[in-house]
């Protein structure tokens, strides 16, 4: 017994109507359940017989769907990459704000505009490599950096080990860098609002560059606010240099690597 390959409808209960089945005439008369059944007119005057090559189109269909869902890339969360300093002129210059002087290093390189103006902070956006980019110039002023980086980051829902701070550290010498996964403030104010404004979380990557320690017994204070001096300029373009470099290793092979290639970076006087 064969039924149709596709939908049938029943318009009466006779014996022809029957035949429309694939039956024959006097089927209903023999005494099975499903000839009873239509004898009877128990049966639905619209009935769809659906047969295996149709399941197989639906079933087909569905994998397909499946498919084209699986080969859909997952959205890629921006790395944030943020620089901490003291907004105005009268500060750019100076040992706090390497960081700002960082992140402009970085935007150079990789062809990037900080133009715009969001959650208190100027932003640019962009791509190092196939991954994309944020980077951050807070304008708080440099105590209250966290409320600008909090309020990005739970924004645009960055996950933490995606959010890069780099920023001064009297503990290193000049124009030293130092990448660590995680860690402290280590004394810096605008660490400590960072860190705040993560709810304590410590768990994000820091590009730490060294500025020294102040000469005698000068404030530290009047230290950090003081310029560069045209020799440690040059210093600071060709740490600049390494910086960026680090950066992309970062993003593009993983913190170990780019941990390894900071580490291992000689400076300008050890190159001669």
């Amino acid at each position: 017994m064969k039924l149709g390959s596709t939908a049938v409808v029943i318009t009466s209960s006779s014996s022809s109507s029957v035949a429309t089945l694939g039956f024959p005439k006097n089927y209903y008369d023999k005494p099975s359940w499903f000839g009873q059944l239509l004898k009877t007119n128990m049966f639905p005057h619209h009935i769809p017989i659906l047969s295996s090559s149709s399941a197989s189109i639906s079933t087909t269909t569905e994998d397909s769907k499946d498919a084209v869902a699986a080969a859909k890339p997952k959205q890629q969360h921006p790395w944030l990459i943020v620089g901490l300093g003291n907004p105005g002129k009268k500060y750019y210059s100076t040992r706090h704000n390497v960081g700002f002087q960082m992140v402009d290093a970085l935007a150079d390189a990789e062809g990037i505009s900080i133009s715009g103006v969001s959650f208190k902070a100027l932003l640019g956006k962009g791509s190092i490599g196939n991954v994309p980019v944020m980077l951050a110039k807070p304008q708080t002023f440099m105590n209250a950096s966290g409320e600008s980086v909090g309020a990005i980051a739970s924004y645009y829902k960055i996950p933490l080990k995606q959010v890069l701070l780099i920023y001064d550290d009297l503990d290193l010498p000049f124009a030293k860098l130092r990448l660590l996964p995680k860690g402290g403030h280590g004394g810096h104010n605008g660490m400590k609002s960072v860190i705040n404004h993560f709810k304590g979380s410590r768990d994000f990557p820091r590009l730490r560059i060294g500025i020294g320690r102040p000469p005698g017994k000068m404030d530290t204070a009047n230290f950090v606010l003081r310029p560069f001096t045209k020799q440690e300029h040059e210093e600071l373009d060709f740490m600049f240099q390494q910086g960026t470099e680090a950066v992309r290793i970062l993003l593009l092979e993983g913190v170990n690597k780019s941990a390894t290639f900071v580490n291992s970076t000689k400076s300008i006087e050890q190159l001669g």
